[in-house]
């Protein structure tokens, strides 16, 4: 990334998911930190999600998720990001994610998982540290 180039993240609510607050302190807090952020608002397919990403040309994929459903889509949403060549990009998730579901996570491809509680701080250093 240049210098004078802004990190750019998706932020996307995944499936059926209707609870966006959270995401938008997240979306808010990023902003703040100099990130340029694209919230796609609620019910996002993998293949939105995917095509966003890609048209937004974006450094960071980070999916909200408070429904419990986070490995099921994020097993949807793996291989269509790879499709796209979006391997490089880095890939983070927090929400309601049971500490048992966190090593799925990883192995689907998510570097950061922040579940509910994270420090906005915490985020917004581990993006600035992996992007």
């Amino acid at each position: 990334m240049s210098g004078d180039r802004h990190i750019r993240v998706v932020l996307a609510k995944p499936g059926l998911d209707g609870h966006d607050q959270g995401a938008k302190v997240v979306a808010r807090a990023l902003r703040d930190a100099g990130f340029e952020v694209i919230y796609t608002g609620l019910r996002q397919t993998p293949e939105q999600i995917t095509r966003i990403a890609t048209q937004e040309d974006v450094d960071v994929i980070a999916l909200s998720s408070m429904a419990g459903s986070h490995l099921a889509f994020c097993r949807r949403l793996k291989p269509l990001l790879e499709e796209a060549g979006l391997t490089d990009k880095l890939w983070i998730i927090g929400g309601n994610l049971p500490a048992q579901d966190h090593d799925g996570l990883r192995a689907l491809g998510f570097k950061g998982i922040f579940p509910t509680g994270s420090k906005l701080d915490a985020i917004c250093d581990f993006i600035k540290a992996n992007a």
